[in-house]
């Protein structure tokens, strides 16, 4: 899939006729096309714990399947400016590192109370990443 510019979607051109799927969202169908449960999202917002000890991040995801809150363990084991919560806020597709990028746009949209987190490892270190919302 060829990159596009990240206004690409919202051009009066893509809408006379451009689109062969005549839905105008390539993005959005390509993810449906593969998964099936999450529609493409150009920003989301997001929390992370990061971590730079692999252990120290198992320790967190035994908080979290434990039953703690998100923000809370993100609090006590996040090694970032991020410590509160772990909020990144709202991030635009290209904002963030590919590797940790790719996971989260593919995450579905949890509350810290109850959430749907992934693991990656980037240069940065260990994160467990959650999104809050999708748009």
């Amino acid at each position: 899939m060829p990159p596009k510019g990240k206004g690409a979607d919202k051009g009066k051109s893509a809408d006379k006729g451009g689109a062969s799927k005549g839905k105008g969202k390539g993005k959005a169908d390509d993810k449906e096309d593969k998964g099936g449960k999450v529609k493409g999202a150009q920003q989301i917002n997001v929390r992370h714990i990061l971590t730079e000890k692999h252990a120290k991040k198992e320790e967190a995801l035994e908080k979290l399947k434990g039953g703690a809150k998100f923000d809370e363990v993100a609090k006590e084991f996040s090694e970032d400016k991020a410590r509160a919560g772990g909020a990144l806020g709202w991030k635009t597709r290209g904002e963030l590192d590919p590797t940790f990028e790719e996971a989260a746009f593919n995450l579905e949209a949890s509350t810290t109370a109850n959430p749907k987190y992934v693991e990656v490892k980037t240069g940065f270190g260990y994160h467990i990443i959650m999104v809050e919302g999708r748009k």
